[in-house]
């Protein structure tokens, strides 16, 4: 690929090591060379101004968060420690952390193409960690209360001290070829005319090829042969990585499942490349460049085969 996909290349070192001593952390959050961005029930503080920047804030401006925010080491850039903050307890946020005008609570989808792409990954990242918090607030194992630990990487169980780490989801998605053309789905709550490429999740004990094939069988009763890798995409939404691929496709007969596509079509290559070229022309419509489908579909319509 000639640039990072949306979402990826994160600047900041995760700093494994210096999380894991609690004095260093608690050091950190008293700092005045500190970073904090805050998140407001998952949408990212960002400034109001041209370009567009993540809010950063230091502590002092944390003072005024609810009572029990979830503060997360991101990690260190330039030796400074940058954290993620969640206020979603307060009411109005920006009233409250005096920042009416200056900066505002964006979701990140819709904010992630202007920013640059160093701090789109950084927002990605806190957006996930801290929705992860949100959701594992008591153990999977005996059901008590967990507190967070190495700096917001792991929450620990109070009772019986089991480990919960953060997951990442591996979600395979692939534009399916034959000769000339390829085989795009489309769900009914998209635009009219849209269309993208299959994906789906992997199964336990499944490796990337077999899920590809799993997935476009179940959904459209294609079978597949060839899968080769082309490139992978961080997804926080809520936490999930796509892995993309292109595939060769050994059948062209289509039987769509109604629970997974309301529809599926082999669409030639002139299509998509019209489709890549001329968004809203008309005829096809295909997902925006801050999406790794675009890319594949882009690759394929190039030339670029399995």
């Amino acid at each position: 690929m000639s640039q990072p996909q949306v979402f990826s290349g994160n600047p900041l070192d995760r700093a494994s090591s210096e999380r894991r001593d609690r004095g260093w952390i608690a050091e950190q959050l008293e700092r005045e060379e500190s970073r904090f961005l805050p998140y407001w029930r998952l949408s990212v503080l960002v400034k109001t101004g041209i370009p567009r920047e993540l809010g950063w804030a230091r502590n002092d401006l944390c003072d005024n968060k609810a009572p029990g925010s979830e503060v997360v080491l991101l990690g260190l850039r330039e030796g400074v420690a940058h954290f993620a903050l969640d206020v979603s307890g307060l009411e109005k946020p920006e009233v409250a952390l005096g920042l009416s005008g200056l900066a505002r609570f964006e979701e990140v989808r819709a904010v992630a193409t202007q920013l640059s792409a160093p701090e789109c990954a950084i927002a990605a990242q806190g957006r996930a960690l801290l929705d992860w918090h949100a959701r594992h607030r008591f153990c999977a194992v005996c059901g008590a209360k967990t507190t967070a630990g190495l700096g917001g990487l792991m929450r620990e169980c109070d009772e019986c001290d089991a480990e919960h780490f953060p997951r990442t989801d591996p979600v395979v998605i692939m534009v399916v070829c034959s000769e000339d053309t390829c085989l795009l789905g489309r769900q009914a709550a998209w635009p009219p005319d849209m269309y993208s490429a299959l994906a789906g999740f992997v199964d336990q004990d499944e490796t990337i090829e077999e899920a590809v094939r799993r997935e476009v069988f179940e959904e459209t009763n294609v079978r597949v042969g060839r899968v080769r890798y082309y490139a992978s995409q961080p997804w926080p939404f809520p936490s999930s990585l796509m892995i993309g691929c292109l595939a060769e496709a050994e059948t062209r007969e289509i039987s769509v499942d109604p629970e997974e596509l309301q529809s599926a079509r082999w669409f030639s290559r002139e299509e998509v490349a019209k489709a890549l070229a001329e968004p809203g022309g008309g005829g096809l419509t295909v997902p925006p460049p801050m999406a790794i489908a675009h890319h594949l579909m882009r690759a394929w319509a190039d030339g670029e085969g399995v």
